[in-house]
């Protein structure tokens, strides 16, 4: 191993565990109360290391959010095959699997309980979180579209009508109250009704 795959390793490691220290911090104390301080003595990292990869707070916590969602990315939009409501149910059980996990529901209530303090967090969590799902679900509208299969007039609302069709019933009523969202098995009848919706909507 050379010196310089080794120090690579090292700020690898380093910024890993800063990472998961803020990550449990965040979601333990919120984020006012935790300090950057705080988290350099848990990730057992200097003050200066911290501040120097990450000098502000808002910083940490987007590369926290960041790193918890592209471990795993939203997968490539499925390709048209003139079965738009296959496409569709693809890409909305995926996004409900994602949005209904434990970590998704904590990080949400951190940021609602700091909205007011912080209205940035709420930006930044919509733009890493729901945004990838967006951008690929106007794109697989578009490219239904162009197969002559579906006509949207406008993709984006079109897709976020899809989006919040599915977390009003499996992830909002589930972060009020763990059981409100009902089970696995009913988002999976939640993706479906949205499917359903959709195609009524924007079938040709």
């Amino acid at each position: 191993m050379t010196t310089e795959s080794y120090h690579q390793r090292v700020r690898q490691e380093k910024r890993r565990a800063v990472v998961q220290a803020a990550m449990h911090l965040f979601l333990e104390q919120g984020y006012e109360r935790t300090s950057l301080q705080q988290v350099a003595h848990q990730a057992n990292v200097s003050t200066a290391t911290l501040f120097k990869r990450f000098p502000t707070k808002s910083a940490l916590f987007e590369a926290m959010v960041e790193d918890f969602w592209s471990a795993e990315a939203p997968s490539e939009a499925p390709k048209s095959a003139h079965s738009p409501e296959a496409g569709l149910n693809d890409i909305g059980l995926e996004y409900a699997r994602r949005m209904r996990r434990p970590e998704i529901r904590a990080i949400y209530r951190v940021i609602i309980a700091e909205s007011q303090r912080f209205p940035d967090l709420g930006l930044m969590i919509t733009d890493k979180v729901k945004r990838p799902f967006l951008d690929r679900l106007k794109a697989y509208l578009c490219a239904e579209e162009r197969e002559g299969t579906l006509v949207v007039p406008d993709a984006d609302v079109a897709a976020n009508q899809f989006l919040a069709l599915i977390a009003g019933q499996s992830f909002w009523p589930e972060l009020m109250a763990p059981g409100c969202g009902g089970t696995d098995a009913d988002a999976v009848k939640a993706v479906a009704e949205a499917v359903t919706t959709l195609m009524a909507r924007y079938s040709r």
